[in-house]
């Protein structure tokens, strides 16, 4: 059977093949690269600066800290009567966060979009700092704003790419979509 006997749908079917690449690696790869780079700043500063102490990158802005985070987001619970219980619940809703990011980028992962960068990002964040929260028994934050009177709670790489990937998701959410006109 010659080529030019072929269906318009075999004739076109190698070509879709070839330019709809499953593109989850390098969604995953988009994860594990937040991850690896959260535990190099972490190792740092943890090498650099002893807990509490501070490094001024610029004065009354910016600040490189070393604080040890027992609590959720911007410290909640970190003063909790039940620190343990905290953790574990804290723990539990990661992996659970973890799980359900890693079946979402599974499933939308097949064409790098602003979605599954997105998703990325935050699964690369989750398990950042899932691992701290883990092997620690706290997250390691340690970028530090203040502006004007201002201060920001001390935060991670971990925590700056959920942030980016939540804000790529709010984007993609409201973004005009193309009409099927």
């Amino acid at each position: 059977m010659s080529s030019t006997n072929k269906t318009t749908y075999e004739a076109a079917t190698p070509v879709q093949e070839t330019t709809s690449r499953d593109q989850r690696g390098l969604a995953f790869a988009i994860a594990a690269a937040v991850v690896i780079l959260d535990r190099i700043t972490k190792y740092i500063v943890v090498q650099q600066l002893p807990n509490g102490q501070a490094q001024t990158v610029i004065p009354s802005v910016f600040r490189i800290t070393d604080v040890h985070n027992t609590g959720a987001a911007f410290s909640m619970f970190a003063e909790s009567a039940l620190p343990d219980t905290v953790r574990y619940i804290l723990i539990a809703f990661s992996v659970i966060a973890v799980v359900v990011l890693l079946g979402m980028l599974w499933r939308v992962g097949r064409i790098l979009s602003l979605s599954s960068a997105a998703l990325a990002l935050i699964l690369g964040g989750a398990f950042g700092n899932l691992y701290d929260r883990v092997r620690y028994r706290y997250v390691i934050d340690f970028l530090e704003v203040h502006l004007g009177n201002y201060h920001w709670p001390d935060f991670n790489v971990a925590d700056s790419c959920i942030v980016i990937g939540a804000c790529l998701l709010f984007i993609e959410i409201f973004r005009p979509q193309p009409s099927d006109n």
